[in-house]
């Protein structure tokens, strides 16, 4: 299916830098995940979503946001498990433990963790050598695991499944729904654009930690989910973040004598915590820690 959205081919990569600076995510293909295992998750957490509401609620928060989410008053359409680091192999296990899953279920997770840490990893530092960063290492950034369900019935049709908001990390990497669309992002001309379902890829995106990291050059996308069909959406969302307590600040190779540093220094938790008091989620937390022009 055509989609206005860039597509990057993981093995020729020479586009990214240009189109994480233009529009700030792309459609991946040639990833190296197997989509086999791809579609073995989406059917795994299927069932995660029948458990019983005291299964789903020992999902526990360890920083906002990274726990169950039951459908709210702001946003009724959507529920949500987390993970705060499918890397980590202590995260995962008791992550399936408080969750009840089967030892098969729990097989597919630990293989799709595995696979996904290893593709964030590979993305953000192919991304960083055609920015000329060629030893910058990303290893040890926690990966959060977001799993998604949106139910959307004809009373929903044309309301909002999530808000218009930014990431806060670095990069995300979304598994999409196969069959129902709904994802928009907001194109470079300022106009929402839909993301049509593409099997056996995944769409990436830059959060606003990118933005300071490259000094302004690279951009962070809005985006957001719209009801237009009928029928209960899955996505898988990993997010490549630093740790809280690091220190986010230009790369001395994006400082020049003519484009000094844009921000001042800040910790991701910081950030974090700006986005959540003053309920700036779509990019704006970013100008609290821009130096005025």
């Amino acid at each position: 299916m055509e989609t206005q959205i860039p597509v990057i081919d993981l093995q020729e990569p020479q586009k990214l830098r240009q189109v994480c600076s233009k529009w700030g995510c792309f459609r991946l293909i040639n990833h190296g995940v197997d989509t086999k295992l791809m579609a073995e998750m989406k059917s795994a957490i299927k069932e995660l979503f029948d458990r019983p509401i005291e299964i789903k609620q020992r999902n526990k928060e360890v920083v906002a946001g990274s726990g169950y989410m039951a459908p709210s008053e702001k946003n009724p359409l959507y529920e949500a498990f987390g993970l705060f680091d499918v890397s980590s192999s202590l995260s995962l296990s008791s992550f399936c433990s408080d969750l009840q899953v089967s030892p098969h279920t729990r097989e597919i997770i630990e293989r799709y963790g595995q696979a996904i840490s290893k593709l964030a990893t590979e993305i953000a530092s192919k991304l960083a050598a055609s920015m000329g960063l060629t030893d910058y290492s990303f290893e040890g950034w926690p990966l959060q695991f977001r799993i998604n369900k949106y139910t959307f019935t004809r009373e929903t049709l044309g309301t909002s499944g999530v808000q218009i908001h930014t990431d806060s990390g670095f990069l995300t990497i979304l598994q999409d729904d196969e069959n129902l669309g709904g994802l928009e992002v907001m194109d470079p001309s300022g106009i929402f654009t839909a993301v049509d379902p593409l099997p056996d890829t995944f769409l990436v995106n830059l959060g606003d930690i990118a933005v300071p990291w490259s000094n302004g050059e690279l951009r962070n996308v809005q985006h957001r989910v719209q009801c237009k069909d009928i029928g209960m959406r899955l996505s898988i969302a990993t997010f490549l973040s630093p740790s809280l307590e690091q220190t986010i600040e230009a790369h001395p190779s994006f400082i020049e004598p003519g484009h000094p540093p844009m921000y001042a220094p800040f910790t991701y938790e910081q950030l974090r915590g700006i986005r959540a008091a003053e309920k700036l989620h779509a990019g704006e937390a970013l100008e609290r820690v821009q130096f005025s022009k």
